[in-house]
């Protein structure tokens, strides 16, 4: 049977038959091999069966023409061109997108009564309050069934411990000074705030209890820009009792103490950006009463510089000539001033 071989093998072949003909054994590898020169094309894959994928790897692209100026193509062809490559034509202006994460203050705020948590509503003054309060409800429950249509599992009733959590944790980062894991649980309104004036002060802050249960008073929605860009605000009453104490960075009480307690009345303003699916019910905002009386500032510590007084020169009298000094005497400092010439004194000198 007669077998095929490569072109390589009969290359070797003949370089190998010189050899075996001057040493006489030809005869013995003729007859063992035959040879047939078989052409095989080197391109061609071994396996042509995935031909038509093996095709579909390799994309051909147009290069440009690099030669070519702009300034020779016309407006219709460069029009031509970018439609065919599906590229939007430049515009002359510059824009920047921006994202409105929260709203810059506290829209209709709640007006909280005077002298609240101090009168009973057996009282008539609690009586009056708490019907003007009925009055102001009727907005907040419209704001509330628009809330739900976005948050379904929205509920005033149940809110006030979330809202609890969330000003506790807040606070509690606050004093830590945790800038970034703070900003979970405050706008970006609310951060600069509570921030403000934190550095070189040591905070201890502890939530104690509730003296009622925090309640919903207020809720407002309102649009921004668009009427699909809709913000919530949620204004919470807390009646807490606190312990607060700052110290400066000298180790010294500025504010508060660590032993006493204090009732703390406060109204809260929390935000959320209902229109984002992944918003968040955060701290944005307190609200102080113009009825409130102002509260001292803090004492600040500082470092006391004393001011050294230099004494004038004595003044001589036109008689008096000065006293000649002793050896190993110091020269007191007003004959120095004496001594020195008027163009090179830095002081004026008494003229004799």
């Amino acid at each position: 049977m007669e077998k095929l071989v490569s072109a390589k093998t009969c290359l070797k072949f003949l370089q190998v038959m010189p050899q075996a003909v001057s040493s006489g054994g030809l005869g013995v590898l003729a007859p063992a091999l035959q040879m047939q020169q078989v052409r095989h094309r080197q391109t061609k894959h071994w396996k042509p069966e995935f031909k038509k994928l093996r095709r579909q790897k390799f994309v051909k692209i147009e290069l440009p023409n690099f030669r070519e100026k702009p300034e020779d193509i016309s407006k219709e062809e460069m029009r031509s061109r970018m439609k065919e490559r599906g590229v939007l034509p430049p515009r002359p202006w510059m824009e920047r997108p921006f994202h409105i994460s929260c709203t810059g203050g506290i829209f209709e705020a709640y007006v909280p009564p005077e002298g609240d948590g101090k009168k009973s509503i057996i009282s008539s003054s609690g009586a009056k309050q708490k019907l003007e309060f009925l009055e102001k409800k009727s907005k907040s429950l419209i704001a509330v069934r628009k809330i739900r249509s976005y948050d379904e599992s929205f509920s005033s009733d149940q809110f006030g411990a979330e809202a609890q959590e969330i000003y506790v944790a807040a606070h509690t980062l606050m004093a830590a000074k945790e800038k970034y894991k703070i900003r979970e649980y405050v706008s970006e309104r609310c951060y600069p705030e509570m921030m403000h004036n934190v550095k070189d002060k040591t905070i201890h802050w502890r939530f104690l209890q509730s003296l009622e249960p925090p309640r919903v008073v207020h809720a407002r929605c309102t649009e921004v820009i668009t009427k699909e860009n809709q913000f919530a605000q949620v204004t919470v009453r807390f009646h807490t009792q606190q312990m607060l104490a700052i110290y400066d960075r000298f180790g010294r009480l500025m504010h508060g103490s660590e032993i006493l307690t204090k009732d703390v009345l406060e109204y809260v303003v929390f935000e959320k950006h209902i229109s984002n699916e992944y918003g968040k019910w955060r701290l944005h905002d307190k609200i102080i009463p113009d009825w409130l009386p102002a509260k001292q500032p803090s004492p600040i510590t500082y470092r006391l510089i004393e001011d050294v007084e230099e004494e004038p020169p004595k003044e001589l009298s036109a008689g008096e000539e000065p006293k000649p000094l002793e050896a190993g005497s110091e020269q007191p400092k007003e004959q120095l001033q004496l001594d020195t010439p008027p163009e090179r004194s830095s002081k004026p000198t008494l003229a004799l």
